[in-house]
């Protein structure tokens, strides 16, 4: 790793990994949440166990092997990609956004490797209104995300081209 941020984001990455992989197993062997289900914790916060077979939200649900390891494989190649850019990474805020990224990915990869879904437990809802259900790795994913965005609109260094507003 050649840079600060790089650094940064390797050791971010892999903290948030263990923490994401912590809480699942907590959560599956511990408090064994199958059995248990569902658990109030607040007013608008459950914690509830859903096997996600997809990916973001639920979407393209996978129930065959060839799926889940096409999505396994994927995962991998996506946090490949995610890892090689993050060591190119120049500033801070674009190492943590991606290093959001890559630890939710391989926390989740992870899950799909050794239990064929991803292990989803945390419910927000309020009188009817109700989100889906996620994880420490979904949260770090789209807050990633949100930073990715963030960084690509809002950059510390002018733009090759852009001298400013118009006068």
């Amino acid at each position: 790793m050649s840079s600060a941020p790089a650094r940064f984001g390797a050791w971010l990455a892999a903290i948030l990994f263990v923490v994401d992989q912590a809480t699942k197993l907590v959560m599956l062997h511990l408090v064994d949440i199958e059995a248990r289900e569902p658990i109030r914790i607040l007013p608008f916060l459950d914690f509830v166990m859903v096997w996600n077979r997809g990916i973001s939200y639920g979407l393209f649900q996978q129930e065959h092997e060839f799926g889940r390891w096409t999505l396994v494989v994927l995962s991998v190649l996506a946090s490949i990609g995610i890892a090689v850019w993050m060591m190119k990474a120049e500033t801070k805020r674009l190492a943590t956004a991606l290093a959001l990224l890559l630890g939710g990915a391989v926390g989740n990869a992870i899950d799909r490797i050794a239990y064929g879904a991803v292990a989803d437990f945390i419910h927000l809802h309020w009188g009817d209104w109700s989100w889906y259900v996620f994880n420490v790795a979904d949260a770090a994913i789209v807050a990633g995300v949100v930073l990715l965005l963030y960084d690509s609109f809002r950059s510390d260094e002018p733009r090759p081209g852009f001298d400013g507003p118009a006068r």
